[in-house]
């Protein structure tokens, strides 16, 4: 049987731009005959990786009362390295044939599937080298180190990575393994969403992350082969958004991406195969803000003690935004894809996540410069419970008068309202009031 099938609409001789013509140098990824991933190929997937990749929990979230819908984690960031990438890479190493496996493997990433590749071919003794970009996280970069792994660090974004990669797979005869749109990586991809269906009953909405577009293929195929009512809900940061580029130009177009908390979907082109697998298969396509991004990672740390990236809180980001607002009593399944966030990005987006919500604010107040008119406002500030990070007067550019002192003061609140209360105090008893980037009502907790 036929595991894989060419779509008959896309011809040989169809039209290509510069990029489709590059994007050949990958056989397997051929923008002039894509391959559409088959049902009957995930669940071969499956059954094939069985033994070497968890089957992580799927389980009720806290989050449920705050959003008022029934939410389900997909809890992947528990595999071995910390990403659902092991699926696809597994699988995709496992149907290497002999000479292949000792030949070795390349792979450009940004690290979740680098670490993957990585894992997996220490374990099946393949040798393996990764490209990963001068941006990716100093944190993945050791973790493939690891695991005995030759790590060339080239290229300053995914798309140089991954032309360097591709071109030492020739030079070297070693097998490249694509990252989001490989067939074999799709099909591993998927074989997430059959756990899911084992493991939920009665699912509404499935939300995908999306970055190259492997992951919402496969999810895509799997559950629309059983369940065609359940609606795939693909989620891109605003900073990456390959898949609405894709669709507003009716196939995969090479787009600018830019710094993003969700650097794991930070991917320039939709993948080919990856696209012509799921562009009739989903159902909405969701754009988020970084901020919400930050806020959902803190919500996650806070509410479900789940240390997550960027890429894995886009679902709960999309919802706390109120871009799913269609989903509200019913049951809807997040895919936490990742939780390699590198240690030093962490604490900045905790940072971040509190300003967003409304929890970490930033004003300016200029107050008398005679003794203990600063005193004063800090005492003012603390007797509603608010609590003084940092402090810092400045005298010189005060233009008023020069018995005035301008005071910036960060402050930590409980809440929005607290800030609110923080707000109103202010300018009740000062002049000159500034707040800066003051938040708009974020997704307020309710007890």
């Amino acid at each position: 049987m036929e595991k894989y099938t060419y779509s008959p609409d896309v011809s040989d001789e169809s039209d290509t731009n510069e990029e489709d013509t590059k994007m050949v140098d990958d056989p397997l990824c051929n923008p002039n005959r894509p391959v559409k991933i088959t049902f009957e190929e995930i669940t071969s997937a499956a059954y094939k990786i069985r033994s070497g990749v968890l089957n992580t929990p799927c389980i009720r979230s806290h989050l449920s009362a705050l959003t008022g819908m029934d939410i389900y984690l997909k809890k992947d960031f528990l595999q071995q390295t910390g990403s659902f990438k092991e699926r696809g890479a597994r699988y995709a190493m496992l149907m290497l044939t002999p000479e292949q496996r000792q030949k070795g493997v390349v792979a450009a990433s940004l690290g979740n599937h680098a670490q993957a590749v990585c894992y997996h071919g220490y374990q099946l003794g393949i040798p393996v080298t990764v490209v990963m970009p001068i941006i990716a996280p100093i944190m993945k970069i050791q973790k493939c180190r690891e695991f005995n792994a030759n790590v060339i660090m080239e290229g300053k974004n995914m798309d140089e990575a991954k032309r360097i990669a591709v071109a030492l797979s020739k030079e070297r005869g070693w097998t490249y393994i694509n990252g989001y749109d490989n067939p074999q990586v799709i099909a591993g991809q998927g074989t997430m969403a059959l756990e899911i269906m084992e493991q939920v009953q009665d699912i509404d909405a499935v939300v995908v992350p999306t970055g190259g577009g492997g992951l919402l293929a496969g999810v895509a195929v799997a559950i629309k082969s059983l369940y065609p009512s359940i609606k795939v809900i693909g989620v891109e940061s605003e900073r990456c958004a390959s898949y609405t580029k894709a669709i507003e130009n009716g196939k995969p177009i090479l787009t600018t991406i830019e710094g993003t908390l969700a650097d794991g979907l930070a991917v320039p082109m939709i993948g080919y195969n990856a696209w012509e697998t799921s562009k009739t298969l989903v159902d909405k396509m969701v754009i988020v803000k970084e901020e919400w991004i930050a806020v959902a990672i803190l919500r996650f740390i806070e509410d479900e003690k789940c240390v997550v990236e960027g890429a894995g809180a886009c679902g709960l980001a999309a919802i706390l935004a109120g871009q799913l607002d269609e989903c509200k009593g019913k049951r809807v399944v997040l895919l936490l894809t990742g939780g390699n966030i590198d240690t030093t990005i962490l604490g900045r987006c905790l940072e971040r996540g509190l300003a967003a919500d409304g929890r970490l604010v930033k004003c300016k107040v200029t107050v008398s410069d005679r003794p203990g008119g600063i005193s004063e406002l800090c005492k003012l500030i603390g007797s509603i419970g608010v609590s003084i990070k940092d402090v810092i007067h400045e005298r010189a550019w005060v233009a008023s008068d020069v018995f005035s002192v301008e005071v910036k003061v960060v402050c930590e609140t409980r809440d929005y309202h607290h800030s609110i209360e923080l707000r109103e105090l202010l300018f009740s008893r000062y002049k000159k009031v500034r707040f800066d980037n003051f938040p708009p009502k974020c997704a307020v907790k309710t007890n």
